[in-house]
């Protein structure tokens, strides 16, 4: 087997066909524990096991060794399984080439040809317009920023299927081109296609974007004339929470979510997010409570919307204990930088900076980012802390030596404080540093 940290190889240009196997083969018992397979040990062993028998001959194998490779988070192993295979002779089949795609999304390095390389091989082998494949490599190019690409692609078929629709629909709204993306909704409705669950959820996220409620509210009326089953779910319902949380309608937000008969974390976070987005701080906080009596487990994204609002309420007490909780185990989330930033923005907000300084110190199991410093930093100048202030500063120009602003804000609490020496000194440097200050502008 190949190094873990080998470079990912070039796609071969031919393969050979082999006959079929017979049945009970050792391969296809193989590949069925792959498929099963927890631990990410396993698949490299059953790989070499089979390499070294000669056993790896259809692509239902390498496919399974594929999917198995990525499932374990290892899509540069995922890439070489699949060049192997058609070095080997396996003839790809539907399923080859969007699993190497999507491994090829996950590894490749900026400059990469992978994509074009997979491209050229599933048109040499007439895959390019099979549904998988095609809404894979529109999928692939549109998350790698090439939507000229991405909607070439789309447009060279004529009789495209619905997995196309959502993937250029989901490239388009998840790359800031939410008009383009309506419009292509438009004409999808206009085609007569119906739309099913995946092209709604990309569809309200394109009315995220431009928080217009009266769309929003077509949307949903859309979703409700599409619906076959009478219910939503839970992923649409979700997507349409956070479509009327942020064109600022959290009432009707709330609405979606109370009608909710299955609710997971992500339901509550979105709830918790608009709210607290909003400035409904408590409203926020009682949800969370809400959600931990139904005994449902937050994720990093809700301890970070619970934070905020925290700070922005000026509920410094339950903010602590919240993170005390969190260092403590009682919340089963782990503390990243972002969670301490939220909390050194919650003190520094109502003048407890020292306070903020000994958190940061003391209490971080991380080094700090320029974010927590310059957050910091702000607080010294709205509270007037000199000596806190020239802390974070010094931290910041270490990171950041071109950061005007940095000597600007310490400049302005040197001021406030009347120590003129100081200031002089701060320009003085300034000016050695050839730091210029950015001229303000009106948008």
């Amino acid at each position: 087997m190949p190094a873990a940290d080998a470079p990912v190889p070039s796609f071969p240009r031919d393969a050979a066909r082999r006959d079929p196997l017979p049945p009970h083969h050792p391969a296809d018992l193989a590949a069925a524990r792959l498929e099963s397979c927890a631990d990410a040990r396993l698949p490299p062993r059953i790989h070499a096991r089979l390499l070294r028998r000669g056993l790896l001959l259809l692509p239902f194998h390498w496919n399974a060794l594929t999917r198995s490779y990525l499932r374990h988070g290892s899509p540069r192993s995922a890439l070489r399984a699949a060049a192997c295979m058609l070095a080997c002779g396996a003839a790809p089949d539907r399923y080859t080439f969007p699993l190497a795609l999507k491994a090829a999304a996950q590894a490749e390095a900026p400059g990469s040809r992978l994509r074009l390389q997979l491209h050229a091989a599933a048109v040499k082998r007439g895959l390019a317009r099979h549904p998988f494949t095609e809404s894979a490599l529109i999928s692939g190019y549109a998350k790698a920023g090439d939507l000229l690409v991405a909607r070439r692609v789309f447009d060279e078929n004529p009789h495209r299927e619905l997995g196309s629709w959502n993937a250029i629909i989901s490239g388009l709204s998840q790359a800031g081109e939410p008009m383009e993306a309506l419009a292509l909704f438009h004409e999808l409705r206009r085609g007569g296609m119906v739309p099913d669950d995946l092209t709604m959820v990309s569809v309200a996220s394109a009315c995220c974007v431009l928080g217009d409620i009266g769309l929003a509210e077509q949307l949903h009326k859309c979703i409700l004339q599409c619906q076959r089953s009478g219910r939503l779910d839970v992923t649409l319902s979700n997507a349409l929470v956070d479509m009327y949380a942020k064109c600022g309608r959290t009432d009707l937000a709330r609405r979606v979510f109370d009608r909710m008969s299955v609710r997971d974390v992500s339901s509550w976070t979105t709830m918790i997010t608009g709210l607290a987005t909003h400035g409904e701080e408590q409203g926020a906080l009682d949800m969370f409570d809400d959600m931990q009596r139904e005994e449902v487990t937050p994720n990093r994204v809700t301890m970070l919307a619970v934070l905020s609002a925290c700070a922005h309420g000026g509920l410094v007490d339950r903010g602590l204990g919240l993170l005390k909780q969190m260092e403590d185990g009682e919340i089963k989330v782990v503390s990243t930088v972002e969670h301490y930033g939220c909390v050194v923005d919650m003190l520094g907000r109502v003048g407890r900076v020292d306070e903020a300084r000994a958190l940061v110190k003391q209490r971080m199991p991380m080094e700090a980012n320029v974010v927590i410093w310059g957050t910091l930093l702000g607080a010294c100048e709205k509270h007037g802390n000199v000596s806190v202030g020239e802390w974070a500063a010094e931290r910041l120009v270490e990171a950041e030596p071109w950061n005007d602003g940095v000597y600007v804000v310490l400049s302005n609490i040197y001021a406030a404080a009347g120590m003129w020496c100081e200031v002089e000194r701060v320009r003085k440097i300034m000016s050695e540093r050839n730091v210029v200050k950015s001229p303000g502008c009106s948008l």
